[in-house]
């Protein structure tokens, strides 16, 4: 963990708490009535925006009823809810930015319904969240008791925060309690909340041996913009800031010194992401003189995104995180430019150009603390011209995770990476010691990833879900048990090394079996050598610990329908029609067996299609000791 001094200290040190901007100097970005920024944006932009808002113009507003609220409780579904609660959301940041561009009065009819409506949902904590902060009868939202502030919440109050920023003399000119109804409801469900309870979790003030995650920083950066953008009062504001710079300090207390996100590459827009949000907004707040981007660890967790980037969309993922997202390219770009990172700024760069001028619109959470500045940035990075460059390797000691490819070309090649950790991370599955491989930028042997969430995700009984299962992902079964989930089953000896000719990192990872497993070592390495030719290996060596031996078998999942050779030692795994990996092993040794698995959920489907395999490998006779090595070759 790191050592990187507090930041509340800091600032209180350097007395900037009297400095931060009162409301009426705070001026991140142009109104609806500074004309000129809005008309100068791309025409392009201005066209995408105003189609967009176009799609919300007599709305028929989805209903969100008490029994979709509870449905969450009763059977943990939380997709009906959340889907109406979301698309609220998103029509009315549309048809705001919309009536900003245009500035002709067509989108504010919509735009006052869509906050009225949202002013009147009884909770803005969506239902799969409330019982964090509800004891009492949390299948419903309590309205007489003083509201917690979950994700989603603080999201709506930011989105209220900048509706009156951008648009109070439109509104008002309509009427004047629009913006009145929307202070009223700010303060009282976030801005006194915050100032008020240190009881929710991801604040990191009560429980001390809580885990944080991206929870922290993603509140953390919408209650703070909430304060700068719509809190009068200097001292409440003062206040807000050193609450919110704690709630940093915890979390980056915990955080890896490489800057590695153990919930995945699909969680560093919420988390290192919203850690840049904040910093952005104290720096814009004290006029500047905020600066802590010189910090090691702020510069590693900004350069995390880079580092586990395969090709174009597909990022190296484990955890619930999917192999294939869509980061904010001007997140990435404005990260990298403030730690003088250049292949990051490039990275933000081949993002913004693989979307467009659609791409402000591809934001899951269309938050205006991302969308402002992709618009007003969008021509400055459109015309940068720096190139996008990948590392041959790169390993994070902290959580343990090492990824090497054989050329520094993205779809030419080889890629492989492993995993140790512990089965106690940040969206945990129990996955020590998995391994992935791709052919020419495409995926072989694949990190599932996550079903759609429900109640039983974040459960006693996740670990029944089988995506979560050690069994299902590139691992071995020993004495017939998968590993087991808590933070002392984790991988041991660790030892990357790394030469011009190969890469690799060695783990033993018996200890994330329970004892009745009875192995005494399982040392794995995973190894990708360039040359003389290009292979991956998959070396172990085992030894059981009553010296009698015992079953196991070697899963592998891939998305690849695999072909058996008849002749045996071989399985052929195509990615596409020009790429192929050929998978090899010992047919003397190891007998082979291929499972299909139908995909019934909808968000993995949509991330695979409709199956992927397991190939299944198991010992033609049981040894106290032993060893295998497969291969995975192009053909």
């Amino acid at each position: 963990m790191t050592t990187m001094r507090h930041l509340s200290e800091w600032f209180a040190g350097q007395r900037l708490a009297d400095q931060v901007l009162p409301r009426a100097a705070y001026r991140p970005y142009p109104d609806a009535e500074r004309r000129s920024e809005w008309e100068a944006l791309p025409a392009e932009l201005r066209q995408s925006v105003v189609a967009e808002g176009e799609k919300y113009l007599d709305y028929n507003w989805p209903v969100l009823t008490a029994s979709m609220y509870m449905e969450f409780l009763h059977n943990g579904n939380r997709t009906r809810y959340d889907g109406v609660y979301h698309l609220r959301r998103r029509a009315v940041t549309s048809l705001a930015l919309a009536e900003c561009v245009e500035n002709k009065g067509r989108f504010v009819k919509d735009l006052i319904n869509g906050i009225w409506l949202i002013s009147e949902e009884s909770s803005w904590v969506i239902s799969a969240h409330n019982r964090m902060f509800q004891e009492r009868h949390p299948g419903l939202p309590d309205v007489l008791s003083q509201p917690g502030i979950d994700l989603f919440a603080a999201e709506t109050g930011n989105l209220f925060a900048w509706l009156a920023y951008l648009l109070q003399p439109v509104l008002d000119r309509v009427n004047p309690l629009v913006c009145e109804r929307i202070r009223s409801e700010l303060r009282r469900r976030i801005l006194d909340p915050y100032l008020q309870r240190d009881d929710c979790w991801w604040m990191g003030f009560r429980e001390r041996d809580q885990r944080l995650n991206n929870w922290t920083p993603w509140c953390t950066s919408n209650c703070l913009s909430a304060f700068l953008l719509a809190e009068a009062d200097d001292e409440r504001r003062r206040q807000a800031v050193m609450k919110a710079l704690h709630s940093l300090d915890r979390f980056l207390s915990m955080h890896p010194a490489d800057g590695g996100c153990d919930e995945g590459p699909g969680y560093w827009n919420k988390a290192g992401g919203s850690l840049f949000d904040c910093l952005e907004l104290l720096h814009a707040a004290t006029g500047g003189k905020f600066d802590v981007y010189a910090e090691p660890l702020i510069q590693n967790i900004g350069r995390y995104i880079y580092k586990v980037h395969i090709h174009e969309r597909y990022f190296l993922n484990f955890a619930d995180g999917p192999h294939r997202i869509t980061v904010e390219g001007n997140i990435v770009y404005r990260y990298g430019e403030r730690i003088g990172d250049d292949n990051m700024m490039a990275l933000g760069t081949s993002v913004h150009r693989m979307l467009g001028s659609e791409g402000w619109k591809n934001m899951k959470f269309l938050s205006f603390l991302r969308v402002l500045p992709a618009l007003f940035d969008y021509r400055r990075i459109e015309e940068d011209a720096k190139p996008l460059t990948f590392r041959r390797e790169m390993y994070m000691d902290g959580i343990q995770v090492m990824a090497a490819r054989e050329t520094e070309a993205s779809d030419r090649g080889l890629y492989a990476a492993m995993k140790g950790g512990h089965n106690q991370e940040s969206h945990n599955h129990n996955d020590v010691g998995h391994f992935v491989v791709y052919a020419d930028g495409l995926p072989v042997l694949i990190d599932v990833g996550v079903e759609e969430y429900s109640a039983k995700t974040f459960s006693a009984q996740r670990y029944e879900i089988w995506t979560m299962q050690s069994g299902y992902h590139s691992l071995p079964a020993i004495g017939g048990r998968m590993q087991q989930d808590g933070i002392a089953f984790r991988a041991t000896d660790a030892q990357y090394a790394s030469e011009p000719d190969r890469t690799e990192l060695t783990l033993d990872i018996a200890g994330a079996y329970p004892p009745e497993a009875g192995i005494a070592s399982w040392t794995r390495t995973c190894r990708l050598i360039r040359s003389p030719q290009a292979v991956v290996e998959l070396e172990e060596r085992y030894a059981f610990a009553d010296g009698a031996g015992g079953p196991f078998a070697l899963n592998f999942m891939t998305c690849c329908q695999p072909q058996v050779d008849s002749g045996g030692g071989r399985i052929v795994l195509r990615c596409s029609e020009s790429t192929a990996l050929a998978m090899e092993y010992d047919a003397a040794a190891l007998s082979p067996a291929v499972e299909t698995i139908p995909l019934e959920d909808k968000k993995l489907r949509n991330a695979w299609g409709d199956c992927l395999y397991r190939i299944v490998l198991e010992p033609a006779s049981l040894r106290p000791e032993g060893g295998h090595t497969i291969r995975f070759r192009q053909i």
